[in-house]
């Protein structure tokens, strides 16, 4: 197996989230710095750093300084309507 980097962060820590039924198929995959996960079956433009386009690439400082993701809101009671 090949070392792992990032498609869009190029951090080199990626884990394994899954593997297929079947032995040997497809993995997930999922970056331990920004997040990203990709199925090893995916088109190069998603699963290698070289073929990742441009306009999406992170580096460690846009991660750092990115606005926080809000927080989802608590489920209204049956029969609130909004």
């Amino acid at each position: 197996m090949t070392h792992a980097v990032c498609p869009r962060c190029a951090f080199d820590a990626v884990r394994t989230l899954a593997a297929s039924p079947v032995a040997d198929v497809w993995l997930v995959r999922q970056c331990e710095r920004c997040l990203y996960t990709w199925r090893t079956t995916e088109p190069a433009r998603r699963t290698t750093r070289e073929a990742y386009p441009e306009e999406f690439r992170m580096t460690a400082a846009d991660i750092e300084n990115a606005m926080e993701v809000p927080v989802v809101p608590p489920l209204r009671a049956p029969g609130d309507h909004a």
